[in-house]
């Protein structure tokens, strides 16, 4: 990318005024009308999550990193992100990079996301590229088929469907699993796509279950497409989803998949991966012979390419919130330029598609009281994203408080996804289920031991704060109600949680807590409460919306950070 490209990028998207600025969401046209470059086009989005409809997503107050990490894609909110990439508040582009003036700039631009516009978006750019004599595909970087209402309800063949009308060509897949092994199969048959994967192999016999790679001829180029499956899935969810397969992380498997496409023909290589922005970091320097990196998992926006040794690195958002045009200017051996940008998905300022509109109402039909039944208000901003808290998983601990007062400590998991709820906005199950859409969502209440409490935050500190990305197997810290604790994130293995107390009580090591957790596989650890029937987080949380009516929720964060300066956002309305 030279400085003329990147000129173009900011004037196009963070450098517009609030004059420009209107007549942009007057003529979205502006935003989307591409100049030709190069001789291919990726159409990338990544993280979906099932979320077909237009919704609010605010991105991370806190990013906390390990220090040697610190500052670098990948770690950065709020102002840091805007200045790291040159972008002005109060922009679209402001709007989906950083929580900074976050519910001011939703009521401005409005919704995010929907796959009518999306598809719209996803069909107007092809078009656009392959008039130009580029070859185009479009590229799913994984978690589409499940984690919301829509998606659940039917099991993944909805998030298929919509796939097949938005013409993907390539996927990876991760939360995908969670279906199980048999449904993933059954809906891979009905995907016209193609999943790739180096790393989805046989447990016992090691045989891949489907193609590393697939080559695309470009004029007198040839481009490769390589897949990576997230490599912790039997890590991050239970193991009977995906008996006799491994998803392990094999260096050795990657270099010989991109070895063959070469060997193939390949003069240009791209990996699309679902490891994560900074496990992909870590193999561009390891990995010979990638020349771009399309990275999904970690829910990053890269609104310029991160080069990393040889390597490009792009990051695909989530929820639906943008599309990134990668072009690729190709020569004999590899890539010589490339050119991306971020395509917001701003859902009231682009046209929908209008079969997809059709579809969508069809397939919702039978779901819609369902799904749509008012059962409260949010007087608060309710949000999900970040390292530590959010009142999400506040209202979540309050509600299980609420309804099981017995308890002493609710664990909720630290998924990415989840949308945002802004103050004023009616919740309903569809909301329910973008947060908690598990297909594990059942909420457990069982004894654990005050030394098993904090060794397991130890655990969970020392995945996520670990500075080797190949040591990092999570997401963010999974949240707790009803205990505080301080956090020395660069603090030796082992030490790293300290000062815990369960309400105004120090932490006794030796005594028994009652704790109740969903999402995750807790549970193994304790001794269940005798009598109690577990049952679905959103059933739970659905039973206290409809009793309290409306829900406040100000941000008071439990976890003291050494080190860091954790901020906590505006909530009000």
């Amino acid at each position: 990318m030279n400085r003329r490209d990147v000129l173009f990028l900011l004037s196009t998207l963070a450098g517009l005024g609030p004059k420009a600025l209107a007549q942009a969401l007057e003529n979205p046209a502006r935003l989307y009308d591409l100049p030709p470059y190069g001789d291919a086009t990726l159409l990338y989005f990544s993280d979906l999550h099932g979320q077909v409809f237009p919704h609010y997503f605010m991105e991370p107050p806190n990013l906390i990193a390990p220090k040697p990490l610190m500052g670098r894609p990948g770690y950065l909110t709020g102002e840091a992100i805007l200045r790291y990439y040159g972008v002005a508040r109060g922009t679209p582009l402001a709007y989906l990079l950083s929580y900074q003036d976050f519910v001011e700039l939703a009521r401005a631009f409005g919704p995010i996301g929907g796959v009518a516009a999306l598809t719209a978006l996803i069909r107007d750019q092809k078009a656009r590229a392959e008039a130009e004599g580029a070859k185009v595909l479009v590229l799913d970087g994984g978690d589409t088929w499940t984690n919301s209402g829509l998606s659940l309800l039917t099991q993944g063949e909805a998030m298929v469907e919509w796939q097949n009308l938005a013409g993907v060509d390539h996927m990876v897949s991760h939360w995908e699993w969670t279906l199980g092994r048999e449904r993933v199969e059954e809906l891979l048959g009905k995907f016209r796509g193609e999943h790739l994967s180096y790393n989805v192999v046989d447990e016992l016999f090691g045989d891949p279950l489907f193609p590393a790679y697939r080559l695309h001829p470009v004029g007198r180029y040839t481009l490769a497409v390589v897949g990576a499956t997230y490599p912790y899935v039997r890590v991050s969810h239970p193991e009977n989803f995906t008996e006799g397969l491994s998803f392990a992380l094999d260096e050795r498997r990657l270099q010989e998949a991109v070895d063959a496409a070469r060997a193939e023909g390949a003069d240009a290589v791209v990996l699309l991966s679902h490891n994560g922005m900074q496990l992909d970091a870590a193999l561009a320097e390891r990995i010979r012979g990638i020349d771009l990196i399309l990275s999904g998992h970690t829910h990053d926006l890269t609104p310029l390419p991160w080069r990393v040794g040889k390597t490009w690195l792009v990051a695909g958002s989530a929820a639906g919130k943008a599309l990134m045009r990668v072009d690729l200017k190709l020569k004999k051996g590899g890539i010589a330029n490339l050119r991306a940008r971020v395509l917001p998905v701003l859902a009231e300022h682009l046209p929908k598609a209008e079969d997809v509109e059709g579809w969508l109402s069809e397939k919702v039909a039978p779901h819609r009281g369902h799904l749509f039944t008012p059962l409260a208000t949010a007087e608060t901003l309710l949000y999900k994203r970040d390292t530590l808290y959010s009142t999400w998983d506040h209202l979540v601990g309050q509600a299980v408080k609420a309804l099981y007062p017995e308890v002493e400590v609710v664990f909720s998991p630290a998924v990415r996804w989840g949308t945002t709820l802004l103050p004023g906005q009616v919740i309903t199950r569809d909301h329910l289920y973008a947060y908690t859409g598990f297909t594990y969502p059942e909420l457990y209440l069982f004894y654990l031991r005050g030394e098993q409490i904090q060794g397991v935050l130890e655990d969970i500190a020392s995945n996520v704060f670990t500075p080797d990305p190949f040591y990092q197997q999570g997401g963010d810290v999974s949240r707790t109600f009803g205990l505080s604790y301080v956090l020395d994130p660069d603090a030796p293995t082992g030490k790293r949680v300290r000062e815990l107390r369960v309400g105004d009580r120090p932490l006794d090591p030796g005594r028994r807590y009652l704790v109740a957790a969903y999402g995750g596989r807790l549970q193994r650890l304790g001794e269940a409460k005798p009598g109690f029937e577990p049952r679905p987080i959103y059933a739970v949380l659905e039973e206290y919306l409809k009793g309290v009516g409306r829900v406040k929720v100000l941000p008071e964060p439990n976890v003291k950070v050494i080190g860091r300066n954790y901020r906590v956002p505006e909530v009000t309305g």
